[in-house]
């Protein structure tokens, strides 16, 4: 079977030169947030059959749109992420089998690879009277997760849903839908959060660790600080609108088709650490994503926004756009500040004057009454 599968990466690698290999090295390397020169570990890592790390994928509470999002990924597709990257070991829409054949597959790889391999839990986890709304060969869900992490390497939640129990724990949460990191105390848990997240997200964390034999730096959610670890406002293509004050008021008007901001229809860009705007979803010609295509962001990827908060309630901005005007750099001897603390103030009231502006005048305070 190894023979097989090198075999099937040497047959793959040769359809691109080492050229354009070493580039998609480079690429990866840069979205992680890590040197260029890196590239070769990566490639290395890539295509030693010997670190393919395996892995078991579980299913809790969820609609298996992560999975789907996974099988649109191109670069690298789906067959050669499961046959030549890693070792697909255990996964309930994509096992051969079916029945006590495949929870023998279960029980064999994790036997056999005990603190090796990388479980990966897609959806919830309901803890309401003893788990019974999830149960997977007669037991339940939270039982299986529980005894499954107690031997792997590294634990991932993907998608919303096993990040922090995503749509089924709003209110009133009949089932006690519970995200990953709450079922594992204290056990670092990976969070690739979105509904459903970008698929690449989740293979270059999976790649890091194939290279690194360690997880990537975490922020203070243990979300990967490459992919989260900035506003989707800061990036998105309609933040140059937002900040000249030029608003979508509702869907089809004329600034709507004009390509406007949407924060005034909700938008949750500027509460919502994502990197959507900069890599794009489906490989479908030049990519897409939510607000690229005309809605606002639904802020899937923040426990306290997505699917907590309405989607057409206004988000409260942190990131105002200064006022263009520079602070002065001279004043008359005697009478006044220091050049840096001129630019200091000047920036100060800069922000001030960029927040009245775009706040009082473009956010709907302009209208009598409101």
């Amino acid at each position: 079977m190894k023979k097989q599968n090198h075999f099937a990466l040497d047959e793959k690698l040769s359809e691109i030169s080492r050229r354009d290999f070493m580039k998609f090295c480079g690429i990866m390397a840069v979205s992680m947030g890590l040197p260029i020169g890196v590239a070769p570990q990566i490639a290395e890592a890539i295509t030693n059959p010997k670190r393919r790390p395996p892995v078991i994928w579980l299913h809790g509470q969820e609609c298996t749109g992560c999975t789907e999002s996974l099988l649109r990924a191109s670069h690298p597709s789906l067959e050669h992420l499961i046959f030549d990257l890693i070792s697909l070991d255990y996964h309930e829409t994509l096992n051969a089998g079916a029945g006590h054949q495949a929870e023998a597959a279960l029980h064999n790889s994790i036997k056999e690879n005990a603190g090796k391999f990388i479980l990966v839990v897609e959806g919830s986890t309901p803890l309401k009277e003893g788990g019974k709304y999830c149960m997977i060969g007669g037991r339940p869900f939270v039982d299986i997760v529980k005894e499954t992490a107690a031997k792997a390497a590294a634990v991932i939640a993907i998608g919303s849903c096993a990040s922090w129990g995503g749509v089924q724990s709003s209110p009133p949460n009949p089932t006690g839908a519970t995200g990953l990191p709450e079922v594992l105390k204290g056990t670092t848990v990976v969070t690739i959060p979105g509904c459903p997240p970008n698929p690449y997200n989740f293979l270059s964390t999976v790649l890091y660790f194939l290279t690194f034999g360690k997880l990537p730096a975490l922020d203070d959610k243990a979300r990967p600080k490459f992919a989260y670890g900035r506003l989707i406002h800061e990036n998105c293509e309609r933040r140059p609108h937002f900040d000249a004050g030029r608003f979508a008021e509702k869907f089809g008007d004329e600034g709507h088709r004009q390509g406007y901001c949407l924060y005034k229809l909700g938008c949750k860009g500027p509460i919502t650490n994502a990197n959507c705007p900069s890599i794009l979803f489906c490989d479908v010609g030049a990519g897409a994503w939510p607000v690229g295509t005309g809605h606002p962001c639904f802020g899937c990827t923040e426990q306290a926004v997505g699917f907590k908060i309405p989607l057409h309630t206004q988000a409260e901005v942190s990131q105002i756009t200064p006022d263009a005007a520079h602070a002065p750099i001279e004043t008359e001897q005697g009478k006044g500040l220091s050049a840096g603390a001129a630019g200091v103030l000047g920036g100060i009231a800069g922000v001030a004057i960029g927040a009245g502006a775009v706040i009082a005048k473009q956010l709907g305070q302009s209208e009598e009454g409101e």
